[in-house]
């Protein structure tokens, strides 16, 4: 048996240590400097093996050595291995470093001593020889490499980005949709085709208006000047040119409901065929529910699998939630004494290899025996999981995905709010868990507080808003005589007109989403993600309403009432000139949002600040440091309501004032561009998911834009009513417009609405005939034996993916045209096949890695098992509270680059008991003593 492996300098200095037996750090280090004496003083003539002494084990050991250059490389082994075959160990072990590392020196073990490990475990293993050929020891050793290697994610820059300064445009934009789709989910997509149809649709607006009612504004009689020459408040109130404005709005409006509806259209098959796609599917959270508010008799096992067994497929596993507050203290505790042993090591094995000195780690021990201690009481308290008190939810996986679904849709019990909370695609992480115990009447008591919370928010918003609008209409108001004295302090006048309305105002908005997001939690919302569905539409609701209608529409109505009370009999005509005139307010904002805001987001100055600052204050470890340098979360709620405000302040004023509507392009045009770019290179696209769940709230929130719209042209016809019998008509057709939009929502709301929450029976057999529709990009004509026998699995591709891309803004007739007339070439139709079939392969194998991933222990949460292992899910260990998943064992993530220090981490292991390991792959120590940590090392995955 090999005792122990000792490689270390001409003056002693150790550069690899490998015991293979027990001993204390002072014994290694005696037995390392009497070796390092010994050798010390022998000729390079005498024989290369020697009996060991009294610290060295006696005479049963011996010590066999060779020694190249400055380095001697050391085997103490027993008596049964022979001298000469341990020699020939020894140089086939310096032969696999040599050729690893092309000349190995010195610096190499100082540098790569992970490596020198991973060679070295390949030849010994406990003790004993397993391999001797040099040619397969390099070969484990380049193919640990290659698995080693950086994912996609650090990849995929220097794969697709190129170098160029303006590369990014076209990488961005030639990135096919299936990627986009795969890499960031359905909600991104989802809300990249929004703003790509927001931007569609302003660059025809634009067109058609600059063609059309551009002309008619300019040569209006009204003698406006500057920007308000251009808008519809130039035209003679009983000019029969206004047809041109009705005209014009009535056909753009039909034709935005009718892209709005293509696009919901699109979205319903594109939500079927993500729900059953094998990126969710092989998910064991897609087959599992979420149930609250579960009655007494019915919080068994055995009764709700009764329940529930009636759905298709039957149940597979039910798990009723407990817990207990003494043992979610104890993990936190346990994690928190964790990270802080881990940061103490980071720094002893920093200052160690700084100093070529131990230091003192007396209280490293003391942590790691509480830790110790921490994780013996969890294993306990999960070996009783059983006397834990039952909480008022449970998990049921079913067999089948279209169970959970049915069952989520279903009337579950006749009592009241009797496990009315039912949640689908179940997420550990995503779940709230404080708050599936809140009872449902508190829930709705909460509900109700919750909403006269809001209201009290909006009123005290719009009178900060309504004070600070006035403030920039000052100059108005320092003409009224109680006010004239601000006219004699300029300074005043601009300070107050100035700076203060905008830095506060600013404020203001930006703490708002904090305040209606914890409203929301605090109401008893049992899911993050259903927490940012939410807030998407209080937050549009307060951006209308503050923003818009208070801080830049009341203007107008400001003006109006100064003007009137000097003039009374002017209000009408003061209306049909000062509401038009307010297109130079948004003009404003939409500028400032399209080059500050696209400047902001594509350049990251706070976000990158930020990572800095983190990385020096708080990365005192490499699992903080790798976590400092995560890619960055999106704000989807922040994001969503002001890209749909956007839309509702241009859409309001297209016709009024149709400058605004070659602005508002602009504006989408360049957001477009850069969040594709940001989604498929920068964001962590793993903090929303909710299947694209986002996409019917953005739709609600355009609606609301083409109403507010078709009030305001309304409204401007009837303050023209006095043109006459013309004048009545273009109400009559403004009206025609309103309640045809009315109409199509409620048909919206009818039709598309009831499809998109849960997986379609119909949907579900198709799947089931057919399992190559699961990863195969959707027909989204409803054309399927056109489709299915007419064309190849190839030309199938291609002409799905041309109706998706367009047949919302296009007619079907005229994409069929073209793809007769320009059919795409056998390798593009081969490549999009070859992309879809690459896509889901690579989706398999990435949830295989993520479900090995999970089986590892850490201190943070795991992420739920995949389908392809569904029969060895554990409900209570994998989806059940943080306090019942957390492991009874922590791993430690540290640099080792100095052999001694090895020692120490062998003691803390020791003094753990087998509950605390320390990992060191994936991290070293530079030549400048900086801690650099892999962002991409595996183990590091598990704690994300």
């Amino acid at each position: 048996m090999i005792k122990s492996v000792l490689i270390f300098n001409q003056l002693g200095k150790p550069r690899l240590i490998k015991f293979y037996e027990q001993l204390g750090i002072s014994a290694q280090q005696e037995i390392l400097r009497e070796i390092h004496l010994l050798l010390s003083k022998r000729s390079d003539n005498l024989c290369n093996f020697l009996e060991g002494t009294r610290t060295i084990g006696n005479t049963d050991t011996r010590i066999i050595y060779r020694h190249y250059a400055t380095l001697y490389f050391v085997f103490v082994t027993d008596m049964s291995e022979s001298e000469l075959g341990t020699l020939d160990l020894i140089q086939a072990f310096v032969e696999s470093l040599d050729r690893v590392f092309e000349n190995v020196c010195e610096l190499d073990l100082i540098f790569h001593f992970d490596e020198i490990h991973y060679i070295l475990n390949e030849v010994i293993s406990a003790g004993m020889v397993i391999e001797v050929a040099v040619q397969e020891i390099t070969k484990a050793s380049v193919e640990a490499k290659r698995l080693a290697q950086p994912d996609t994610d650090a990849s995929r820059f220097a794969s697709f980005v190129g170098k160029g300064l303006f590369s990014w445009i076209p990488a961005a934009l030639q990135a096919p949709d299936i990627r986009v789709i795969e890499q960031s989910g359905l909600d991104t997509y989802m809300f990249l085709r929004s703003i790509r149809t927001m931007f569609i649709m302003f660059s025809v607006i634009s067109i058609v208006s600059a063609s059309s009612i551009l002309p008619v504004n300019i040569l209006g009689t009204m003698k406006q000047t500057g920007l308000n020459s251009l808008s519809m408040g130039n035209v003679d109130p009983k000019s029969n040119w206004l047809w041109v404005h009705v005209g014009v709005f009535a056909m753009v409006v039909c034709w935005c409901i009718w892209t709005i509806i293509g696009e919901l259209r699109i979205y319903t098959h594109l939500r079927m065929w993500w729900l059953t796609h094998p990126q969710t599917t092989q998910k064991a959270g897609a087959s599992t529910i979420l149930l609250s508010n579960i009655p007494r008799n019915l919080i068994n096992t055995q009764r709700l699998y009764e329940l529930f067994s009636v759905f298709p497929g039957g149940v597979r596993q039910v798990f009723v939630n407990r817990g207990s507050k003494e043992l979610e203290k104890v993990v936190k505790k346990r994690d928190k004494l964790a990270c802080k042993l881990e940061a103490r090591l980071t720094k002893l094995a920093v200052e160690s290899l700084k100093a070529q000195n131990l230091q003192a780690y007396r209280e490293e021990l003391e942590l790691v025996e509480e830790i110790a201690r921490c994780n013996r009481d969890i294993r306990k308290a999960r070996q009783n999981i059983d006397k834990m008190p039952k909480r008022s939810s449970a998990l049921v996986m079913f067999n089948e995905q279209i169970a959970a679904h049915m069952a989520a849709q279903c009337v579950l019990d006749f009592k009241p709010f009797s496990m009315s909370q039912v949640s689908m695609s179940v997420d550990p992480q995503d779940v709230l868990w404080y708050n599936l115990e809140i009872s449902p009447w508190s829930r709705r008591i909460r509900g109700y507080l919750s909403f006269i919370a809001t209201l009290a928010l909006t009123l005290l918003w719009t009178g900060m808003a309504a004070v600070l609008s006035s403030l920039v209409q000052i100059k108005s108001l320092a003409a009224l005589e109680p006010f004239k004295w601000l006219q004699r302090s300029p300074i005043a006048l601009g300070i107050f007109s100035g700076i203060v309305p905008s830095l506060i105002l600013a404020v203001l908005m930006a703490i708002l989403p904090t305040i209606l997001r914890l409203l929301l939690v605090l109401e008893g919302t049992q899911r993050k993600s259903l927490v940012g569905l939410r807030l998407l539409h209080r937050y549009f609701f307060f951006q209308v309403w503050n923003v818009y209608l208070v801080t830049i529409f009341s203007s107008s109505i400001f003006q109006i009432a100064i003007k009137s009370v000097q003039q009374p009999g002017r209000i009408i005509e003061l209306i049909q000139t000062q509401v038009p005139q307010s297109a130079t307010n948004i003009l404003t904002y939409v500028l400032l949002l399209a080059f500050v805001g696209a400047a902001k987001e594509i350049l990251q100055g706070v976000p990158l600040a930020m990572r800095y600052i983190r990385l020096l204050v708080r990365a005192k470890s490499p699992r903080e440091q790798v976590r400092a340098e995560q890619p960055m979360d999106f704000k989807w709620s922040d994001a969503i309501p002001t890209h749909s405000l956007v839309f509702l302040m241009g859409f309001s004023y297209a016709f009024l004032a149709p400058i605004v509507n070659w602005f508002v392009a602009v504006y989408f045009g360049l957001f477009y561009l850069i969040y594709r770019y940001q989604f498929l290179y920068v964001y962590n696209h793993a903090n929303w998911s909710m299947g694209g769940l986002s996409f019917p709230k953005s739709v609600t929130q355009m609606m609301v834009g083409l109403y507010i719209s078709e009030l305001y042209m309304l409204l401007m016809m009837v303050a023209k009513l006095n043109a006459g019998a013309s004048a009545i008509m273009r109400v009559v057709v403004c009206s025609l417009v309103v309640l045809v939009t009315g109409g199509a929502h409620l048909y919206i709301r009818d039709v598309f609405m009831p499809a998109i929450s849960f997986l379609p029976v119909k949907r579900a057999v198709d799947v089931a005939r057919n399992p190559m529709l699961k990863s195969e990009f959707p027909n989204v004509l409803d054309e399927d034996g056109e489709v299915e026998h007419r064309f190849t699995a190839s030309e199938r591709a291609a002409r799905n993916r041309a109706f998706a891309m367009y047949s919302s803004m296009v007619p079907k007739f005229a994409i069929k045209l073209g793809l007769r007339l320009f059919p795409p070439s056998a390798a593009t139709a081969a490549s999009s096949s070859d992309e879809e079939a690459t896509a889901a392969s690579s989706s398999d194998e990435e949830a295989s890695a993520d479900h090995k991933r999970s089986s590892r222990l850490g201190m943070a949460d795991q992420a739920p098992p995949l389908a392809d292992s569904l029969d060895a899910v554990d409900l209570a260990g994998e989806f059940s509270s943080p306090e019942l998943r957390a492991p009874a064992a922590c791993s430690l993530w540290v640099p080792l680059q100095d052999p001694m220090f090895g020692g120490v981490v062998r003691e803390l292991e020791s003094r753990g008991q087998g509950t605390v390991s320390v990992v060191t792959d994936g991290t070293l120590v530079t030549a400048k003593f900086k801690v650099k940590a892999d962002p991409d090392a595996s183990f590091e995955k598990v704690f994300m």
